[in-house]
């Protein structure tokens, strides 16, 4: 039968966009957080994002109305005991992932295929946690989820043929290109980024060039549609912070490993536009001042 039901743990900025996509897509889709606060607040984001979508023409009224109906929320893991699919997007911690997902595997019956949308964690140690290895994979959504139209299908080496043609398909249902690659730290695309992100903070320690220069030589010289410190900045500082030090576990190169000045702004909690303070300093709007 295919993935008809989609189940979302987290929703957040990034568990928010894949839902929505999910449901504009059309399917049935559950997300679920851990108080009705934080339900509401994800609603709230989607409800913006649909209202921009259909001021810039790309989405119709009828279109948006449809989507947001087969959207639901919840605060009850027990409620997605009749999903095909769970897409995991919570805290970028293997702990809670890890806890998260053998909660699932007693609660979801056995076809049901996890998913954790993990930027940089080991896929097969989050599979492990559970009695459905064949049937655990990554599935990487780019920021944001709505826009971006890559999605990364981690394939652990316990992954199934058949589990990873199923997700290829509903990836292209959700209109975006899927790529696969294998259960490494970073994938494809932040084994290359993270280095290059890392790389600028330890310029601009050094004194190389401001954090504007840095940024401006990136868009005008490499055609970047952001520089490295408003990427930071959007994605989250501690987020950057967290798959630094999972990259040098993995690899012990220096090069991988968080420079002190992301270290000293995560502990300070200057986080981005999150925040309003990161390398940059922002408005309530998460709008950058001047």
């Amino acid at each position: 039968m295919g993935i008809q039901r989609v189940g979302v743990v987290g929703f957040g900025q990034m568990g928010s966009g894949i839902a929505q996509i999910c449901a504009q897509a059309g399917f049935d889709t559950l997300v679920r957080e851990v108080d009705q606060s934080l339900v509401d607040k994800g609603f709230q984001r989607v409800d913006g994002s649909l209202a921009r979508l259909i001021r810039s023409g790309r989405l119709s009224e009828d279109d948006a109305k449809a989507a947001r109906g087969r959207l639901r929320g919840t605060i009850s893991l027990g409620a997605f005991e009749d999903r095909d699919l769970i897409i995991e997007a919570i805290v970028e911690e293997i702990g809670p992932k890890k806890k998260l997902f053998a909660e699932l595997d007693t609660i979801c019956p056995p076809a049901t295929i996890f998913c954790s949308n993990t930027s940089s964690l080991t896929i097969v140690e989050m599979a492990a946690a559970t009695r459905r290895p064949d049937r655990f994979a990554g599935m990487h959504f780019f920021n944001p989820p709505v826009i971006m139209k890559l999605v990364e299908i981690v394939k652990a080496i316990t992954t199934s043929d058949e589990t990873v043609a199923t997700l290829r398909e509903f990836v292209g249902k959700l209109g975006k290109t899927g790529v696969v690659c294998k259960d490494t730290t970073g994938f494809i695309v932040n084994r290359l980024m993270v280095p290059y992100l890392l790389g600028a903070i330890r310029m601009l320690e050094l004194g190389v060039a401001t954090k504007e220069d840095i940024d401006n030589a990136v868009k005008l010289g490499l055609g970047y549609p952001m520089g490295p410190f408003e990427l930071i900045d959007y994605t989250g500082v501690d987020i950057n912070y967290h798959v630094a030090n999972v990259f040098f576990d993995e690899f012990k190169e220096p090069y991988m490993a968080p420079p002190p000045l992301l270290r000293r702004m995560f502990l300070a909690g200057q986080l981005g536009t999150k925040t309003g303070k990161g390398f940059y300093e922002y408005d309530d709007q998460g709008k950058r001042k001047s």
